[in-house]
């Protein structure tokens, strides 16, 4: 008994003293909690909307409840917390914007406010899009474009066409966004909205899609179009936007002087708009100056252009794909300035980056299909005859016949192309190699005179030549065992010293000589015995030093230009010519 409450009371009250502290301190932050709200009481409506805008994540629940307990009966709390989403969207905190949204789309759907619900939706999906969360933004505009065209909303409906027509940007959907932008177009022509700011930002999206599938003049055509209509307007982010896809052209046709100008009277107007540096329009600018420099050699500048950027960027900038060619730049900067360090660690990153750009382009992707699918499924259903589709269906197939008849021709075209050359090749190294044997025959009674001719000063090197020409003659080149540390010893010098001779006096590297001295004995070999022709390409890798077939048909081929089995059968061919020569 006395052992039991010595050992275990002790533990006892400790464990109980642990509980009560931990439950002190949950009644204290309890009463703190309560405390907070209760201060938050004498607060006005107005009062607690700024404290919500100014507060941090983990401190505006508080805010929240107090601004719920001080509402008045008639008080929308959907279009508050709408309103605030938009607010933390202009600061371009997304993730905050998106939240605020959530509670207003729930609130709103719970009271059927449609035309609340609409304007949430709405401006949660231009928070997906600004944090290029691109399915999110695709479903979210799909909602508003749905309701919009319920209601016969035509401002909401052009809204939602354009920013669908991003994310299929975004997406490389270029054709079906070319298409939804020209439908705008002319659908725009015939509402209020002609000459408005929702008409330029057609115009914007329009020059975007020709811009990335290279019709410059097309570019060109809607930019000065929509800068006409901006200025009107003052419409000042647009004309910096319309300004920089203008330098984009002029870079890309590398008219520099005109590239310059525009990007440069851009960044003017987005310095004096004291715009964000995480803005697409930034970004834009700042990658193709230092796209420039980078093309006139002024590294540092370029570095210093993209660094400006990326430091500017939160966690999720990171998915802009103009963000990812960054990357790319800046690794390609720091390698011309020698910073191999630097360029590894941006190339790593932009690989890490595009490969989770690819993941979410995908799962958009298959969304955008998915729509499409809905769509034409719709569209099915009201054609009018089974005929029509038949005729499409035999039209679509005679189309993949004659694709196929004609990639038939082109691949028998190239075939006999590529064997009419290989022939010549063939041919001409024949030539070759019976020249090089009568040479041979003819100098071969002269070899050890040639050695005992070679006039070289240092003796020493002149010693290692004659033991080059030695293994050549004992044909040691053919041995697996074959490096520069096994020849260098053989001719009594150092690996260092050798390659050095090699390089200066056969002018080639020591692997360049021992595979020429290799190609060129399985060539005579392959032509003058049928045995050896016999055998297969891993045995003749093998016999003539290689440890694998892969790396003799490489070197082969780099020699030769044909393949072993190419030449092997075509030595077959001429074999009785060769037995008479």
């Amino acid at each position: 008994m006395f052992f039991f409450v010595n050992r275990y009371i002790p533990k006892f009250l400790l464990y109980c003293l642990f509980v009560s502290g931990v439950l002190t301190l949950k009644i204290q932050a309890q009463e703190k909690g309560s405390i907070v709200v209760d201060s938050l009481e004498n607060k006005t409506f107005t009062e607690l909307i700024d404290l919500i805008k100014i507060s941090k994540i983990n401190e505006s629940v508080a805010y929240e409840i107090a601004l719920n307990k001080s509402r008045k009966p008639n008080t929308n709390l959907a279009i508050v917390y709408s309103d605030i989403g938009y607010y933390f969207y202009k600061k371009e905190e997304s993730e905050r914007s998106i939240s605020y949204l959530d509670k207003a789309i729930k609130i709103a759907s719970v009271n059927n406010d449609d035309k609340t619900l609409c304007e949430a939706y709405k401006r949660q999906g231009n928070s997906y899009l600004q944090d290029w969360q691109n399915q999110e933004a695709l479903d979210a505009y799909h909602k508003v474009l749905e309701m919009a065209q319920e209601k016969g909303d035509l401002k909401n409906e052009i809204v939602a066409k354009s920013n669908i027509a991003i994310v299929l940007r975004r997406m490389n959907q270029l054709d079906n966004a070319l298409v939804d932008c020209n439908k705008l177009l002319s659908f725009i022509d015939k509402t209020s909205f002609k000459n408005g700011k929702n008409h330029v930002n057609v115009l914007t999206i329009i020059s975007e899609v020709y811009l990335d599938l290279e019709k410059f003049d097309s570019v060109l055509k809607y930019t000065d179009i929509g800068i006409k209509m901006s200025e009107l307007l003052d419409y000042q982010i647009a004309i910096a936007d319309l300004y920089i896809k203008k330098g984009i052209v002029f870079y890309q046709s590398k008219d520099f002087n005109q590239a310059l100008n525009f990007l440069y009277k851009a960044e003017g107007i987005l310095k004096n708009l004291k715009v964000s540096k995480r803005s697409n329009q930034w970004i834009n600018v700042n990658y193709f100056l230092a796209s420039y420099f980078y093309d006139i050699k002024s590294y540092d500048k370029a570095i210093n252009y993209l660094l400006e950027t990326i430091n500017a960027l939160k966690e999720s900038d990171l998915r802009k794909n103009r963000i990812i060619d960054a990357h790319v730049l800046l690794a390609k900067s720091y390698k011309e300035i020698g910073d191999g360090d630097a360029s590894i660690h941006w190339f790593t990153r932009h690989q890490e980056l595009q490969d989770q750009f690819q993941k979410d382009k995908d799962k958009t992707v298959n969304k955008i299909y998915d729509q499409n699918t809905q769509q034409l499924g719709d569209q099915i259903k009201k054609l009018e005859s089974k005929r029509v589709k038949e005729q499409k269906y035999k039209e679509y197939i005679s189309g993949i016949l004659a694709l196929v008849f004609l990639i038939m021709i082109t691949v028998l075209i190239v075939y006999f192309r590529k064997q009419k050359s290989n022939k010549i090749v063939f041919n001409e190294l024949v030539k070759k190699i019976s020249d090089l044997e009568t040479k041979e025959k003819i100098e071969s009674t002269d070899r050890k005179d040639v050695a005992k001719e070679i006039l070289i000063d240092d003796e020493k090197i002149n010693e290692v030549l004659k033991g080059l020409l030695k293994m050549e003659e004992q044909e040691y080149f053919l041995s697996l065992d074959c490096n520069l540390r096994s020849i260098a010893k053989k001719v009594k010098t150092n690996a260092t010293y050798l390659s050095k001779i090699i390089n200066t006096y056969k002018a080639k590297s020591f692997n360049d000589y021992i595979n020429d001295l290799r190609i060129d004995y399985a060539l005579k070999r392959l032509k003058n015995d049928k045995k050896f022709r016999s055998f297969s390409i891993s045995s003749i890798a093998s016999e003539i030093g290689y440890k694998s077939d892969n790396s003799f048909t490489k070197h082969f081929k780099a020699k030769t230009g044909l393949n072993p089995s190419y030449y092997i059968k075509n030595i077959e061919k001429l074999h009785p010519k060769v037995q008479s020569v």
